[in-house]
């Protein structure tokens, strides 16, 4: 209801729309995703038995815990009926434990199959971790474990002689205690993952084993996020967040094509959000909607999409408008969080933003035929051109200069984005660091980022990207999939700042796949020139690369394929695979 009347204070702004998300909001919806189970791969840690003077010969242990690793039927039970079949956990004063890994990262739940022959009434404690240590810590312990978002510390009672499914939270690691007394028997433990059953059309590989380890994982952290909607993380914040949906939008249109969930998330939020408002309660991120419905039709060609957002978009952008004062825009407004801090680079940035926001404004007015909406965009546009502002240090804002073209490329390269090393890369606006990068026409520094920024994580045991990133955090620290190490620092607990701190830190964070998008259009040179990707360019770029292979989806299904090889003069030697009907241009 609260979706309906928000969506009724605007109907006057995008009526069809938003009777659509009111009239969808009234009926059952059957949801978009599937289920699959996936079984623990490997027991990272559990108690033992205990012999005590007492008599009691185990007083806190895991019997079997090995029998946890079996692939079962889900059924209770499992072997012979009103039998013990599987692990048992014996509880006699002190609590036992185990902790599982399901050797990737997965976005659900759990499924617990409890024997018959365990005591009445018995209770677990349950802690979802994205690392081993976040499995290992306690709400309030001073490292930021919270159940914010998603419930990933808590008890529950458990059936005897049943199963029960609990948890909606991202996870790799399940830490299960008995903290009730006697004896709990476990048929069979797994996870239930939930995801969206996408069609990967674009596709990379090449003769660098960790670039493609790197594009896979980077594929996998953005398909995570395609739930309900297109969320930022799915341990946290479970959000459509408009900024963080862009990096993500490049990266499915080019992987997975035209998928619903990107216009699905669009209308969510013009349908949630009155145009006289920032959008999240940013002004930036008002600037990224425009972007992304502009990346959106710039893909697909669909100019109906656009219209049906017309009288919305010229609202919203009249709202923009109010944001320009003495020839700049907005100037407090929340860039990313690297900047946050430096003001002079929020602002610089910003203004980048703001400039290719007019750019796509006029573009969608354009296609819409929207003329009132092409001159307001126009004008801003000539006015944030005369800018030339100063990124102050900050890599985030010399990219959004250098991709504007408030400063030249190559001079944001040399002064910003190629000093020191890989300091001050982050996962969000990593992206149009190496989209600079590359505009700057320094590709190969852009593929070592890629392979030694993302590749970071994957040292540090990732199996998804994360919300942030600092290739110092892993200096004598512990991998995320490893015990805590005593003398060592925790590389998911001890690291973070602003609302990421320590295990509030999300490590599936879908801004972070970059590579995705990148490796394709870079690479393989695969790019779309105009409207619906008609007419592709081909320009590969192999730098330290013997061959690479690949495509680019197309929005109809089909796709673009390149195959590159590096002859032994140094040339490149590149096929191109097109469907009927798609000009190629080198």
């Amino acid at each position: 209801m609260d979706i309906c009347r928000t969506a009724s204070a605007v109907f006057s702004y995008a009526l069809g729309s938003f009777l659509f998300v009111c009239a969808a909001a009234q009926e059952d919806t059957v949801d978009p995703r599937t289920r699959t189970y996936v079984y623990p791969k490997r027991i990272v840690w559990c108690t033992s038995s205990e012999k005590h003077e007492d008599g009691w010969e185990a007083r806190r242990c895991v019997e079997k815990p090995e029998l946890l690793l079996d692939r079962k039927f889900g059924q209770v039970c499992e072997g012979r009926f009103g039998t013990q079949n599987g692990c048992k956990m014996v509880n006699r004063g002190e609590t036992p434990g185990v902790i599982l890994d399901f050797g990737r990262e997965l976005h659900g739940g759990i499924q617990l199959g409890m024997s018959p022959g365990g005591t009445a009434g018995a209770r677990l404690r349950l802690r979802f971790g994205e690392s081993v240590s976040e499995t290992m810590s306690t709400i309030g312990d001073g490292k930021y474990a919270t159940n914010d978002h998603a419930m990933r510390d808590f008890e529950l009672s458990v059936p005897r002689f049943g199963s029960i499914e609990v948890g909606n939270t991202g996870f790799r690691f399940l830490r299960i205690d008995f903290v009730s007394g006697g004896e709990a028997g476990f048929e069979f433990v797994r996870a239930v993952s939930l995801m969206r059953p996408m069609k990967r059309t674009g596709y990379f590989r090449s003769s660098d084993e960790r670039l493609n380890r790197v594009f896979e994982t980077a594929v996998r952290t953005v398909h995570l996020c395609c739930q309900d909607y297109l969320w930022d993380g799915i341990k946290r914040d479970r959000l459509v967040w408009m900024g963080d949906m862009h990096p993500e939008t490049m990266a499915i249109l080019n992987v997975f094509g035209a998928a619903d969930i990107i216009p699905k998330s669009l209308d969510y939020m013009a349908a949630t959000s009155v145009p006289d408002r920032w959008m999240h309660g940013m002004p930036t991120y008002t600037l990224w909607w425009i972007r992304n419905v502009a990346e959106w039709y710039r893909y697909t060609g669909d100019a109906d999409y656009v219209r049906r957002h017309s009288a919305y978009l010229e609202k919203t952008f009249d709202h923009v408008l109010s944001g320009m004062k003495d020839g700049k825009w907005f100037a407090g407004s929340f860039l990313d969080w690297p900047t946050l801090r430096n003001p002079v680079a929020c602002e610089a940035g910003t203004q980048g933003l703001a400039l290719m926001s007019a750019r796509d404004a006029f573009f969608l007015a354009e296609a819409a035929d929207l003329p009132g909406l092409a001159e307001k965009a126009r004008r801003m546009e000539t006015e944030l051109s005369k800018l030339k502002p100063d990124p102050n240090g900050a890599k985030s804002a010399a990219a959004m200069l250098a991709l504007s073209g408030l400063r030249n490329p190559k001079e944001m390269f040399a002064g910003v984005l190629g000093a020191n090393g890989h300091k001050d890369v982050s996962t969000f606006y990593g992206y149009y660091m190496i989209e600079g990068m590359s505009a700057a026409g320094e590709d190969q520094r852009a593929l070592d980022t890629v392979r030694d920024y993302w590749g970071g994580m994957l040292d540090m045991g990732a199996t998804s990207f994360w919300e942030d990133f600092n290739l110092a955090w892993t200096n004598n620290a512990f991998r995320i999939d490893e015990m805590p190490v005593a003398g060592k620092k925790d590389v998911h607990g001890d690291f973070g700042q602003f609302c990421y701190l320590g295990f509030r830190h999300s490590l599936c964070h879908g801004w972070a796949g970059a590579p995705a998008s990148w490796c394709i259009n870079h690479v393989l040179g695969i790019r779309p020139v105009g409207v619906g990707c008609k007419t592709v360019e081909v320009k590969p770029f192999l730098g330290d690369l013997s061959w690479a292979e690949g495509a680019m989806a197309l929005p109809d299904g089909r796709a673009v394929k390149v195959r590159v090889e590096k002859l032994p003069d140094g040339t490149l030697k590149t096929d191109v695979d097109a469907p009927d009907g798609i000009r190629i241009v080198r």
